[in-house]
């Protein structure tokens, strides 16, 4: 084999190999997630890349005040898109694994406020944990959340909502969220690069 065919082959192998490690990286432990909507403003804004573990949650429940990545509640509206044929999918997996296609099921982004078995309640502008006010202090100065509630988060379930609480379509809306529908947590906001921080 010419040095020439041997170096294209080389190559070739090279970058199979680098989307198949992106594909399993994506699959099993974290993957890029882009920021669609206005709900986690000013700590994520429209366009922002975050990176979300899909394993933090094999090793610990959520937390309050975790940023988490869930797929859309029913109660929100969203259905089911039609499912491409094998073949088709594979190809979206790799583009989706290197950052060449925008994933295309709808994904929500909040954060958790209320867990298992608390009573979560909107009160005189601010959030109510078990009758006692919650400090949040990801929020900016003087934001004020609408009254609603209370409500006993059940079990297996949780409380989300946007850090924007004027313009957020959360569990205000569409309820408690199943906590088998989280995709994972938000850990690091990569772009753009001089907003990069840990979340």
């Amino acid at each position: 084999m010419s040095r020439g065919r041997r170096l294209l082959v080389e190559t070739i192998l090279l970058v199979v190999a680098a989307i198949v490690l992106a594909v399993i990286l994506r699959t099993f432990l974290a993957e890029a997630f882009r920021i669609p909507s206005s709900s986690m403003e000013p700590q994520l804004n429209v366009g922002d890349r975050v990176i979300v573990s899909r394993t933090a949650y094999k090793l610990h429940d959520p937390r309050r005040g975790d940023v988490v990545v869930f797929d859309c509640p029913p109660a929100a509206g969203c259905t089911d898109p039609p499912k491409p044929n094998l073949l088709v999918r594979g190809v979206h997996t790799v583009m989706e694994a290197v950052l060449l296609r925008e994933p295309q099921p709808e994904e929500y982004i909040k954060r958790v406020i209320g867990l298992p078995g608390e009573t979560v309640e909107g009160r005189d502008g601010l959030v109510w944990i078990n009758g006692k006010p919650l400090d949040e202090p990801y929020l900016p100065v003087g934001t004020r959340t609408s009254d609603f509630g209370p409500v006993v988060v059940e079990p297996e379930r949780l409380w989300l909502m946007g850090d924007n609480r004027g313009n957020s379509s959360d569990s205000r809306v569409f309820g408690q969220v199943d906590q088998d529908t989280i995709v994972g947590r938000a850990i690091l906001r990569v772009w753009p690069p001089w907003r990069t921080a840990f979340l």
